[in-house]
């Protein structure tokens, strides 16, 4: 590997048979033939609607702690999009698949998304501003990616092609590709040490975007 290469261009490659198995995971292989159990996507829709509110907490602790107002402007405007424009987009969807605020609200986070959720909200109150961004990084850019890889792979008339075009399309590309800079360039002014840290950081949530997907179409509930 190139000494010269970015830190999201290594990462990329050091966790690619991990994001090789994302796309293999039943979850986005039923997406994009469309035979996805409608209940499947009712659970994971909801859970995603809960993780976003936490992903929203953890950007904004980031905004807090960038170290210059770009990166404030950035990570502020990362959050409120979290937490308000992605939820209409949720709600659009859970009308659409008819899941009613009640059962949004009786459907408490399951193990994988609790912990997702602690993980990111933790790294971003307790670690420095590179690790902490290094911990978002795969939300945005394995969905982004997840998105191209569906788009590619979908049916015609495939009932989930709104969320799969949502992922795919080019103004979310853009502001991951506006993430993945911001990232490399605070990367390129961390020590050895801290780097470590980032790469550590980047691969704990690649996995957890991982169980996330695997987990809902399990329908994964609390065993007690």
């Amino acid at each position: 590997m190139s000494n010269s290469s970015t830190f999201s261009q290594q990462a990329w490659q050091q966790n690619l048979a991990l994001f090789e198995a994302t796309l293999a995971l039943p979850f986005n292989q039923t997406l994009a033939d469309g035979s996805l159990p409608r209940d499947v996507f009712q659970h994971y829709m909801i859970q995603d609607a809960h993780y976003l509110v936490a992903f929203g907490r953890a950007l904004a602790v980031a905004a807090a702690k960038a170290d210059d107002a770009p990166g404030v402007v950035q990570f502020a405007a990362a959050a409120q999009e979290a937490v308000v424009a992605e939820r209409e987009l949720h709600h659009s969807f859970m009308q659409a698949y008819a899941v009613s605020a009640e059962q949004f609200a009786r459907t408490p986070l399951s193990p994988t998304c609790h912990h997702y959720c602690h993980f990111l909200q933790s790294v971003a109150w307790s670690r420095s501003y590179p690790v902490a961004l290094a911990a978002l990084l795969p939300c945005f850019w394995i969905y982004a990616e997840v998105g191209v890889h569906l788009q590619a792979r979908s049916v015609a008339h495939n009932p989930y092609q709104g969320w799969i075009d949502t992922y795919g399309g080019d103004e979310f590309h853009a502001h991951v590709r506006a993430v993945r800079a911001t990232v490399d360039a605070v990367a390129a002014q961390a020590d050895a040490r801290t780097l470590a840290e980032m790469h550590a950081a980047y691969t704990d949530a690649a996995r957890l975007e991982w169980m996330f997907w695997d987990s809902a179409y399990r329908l994964q509930t609390w065993p007690c």
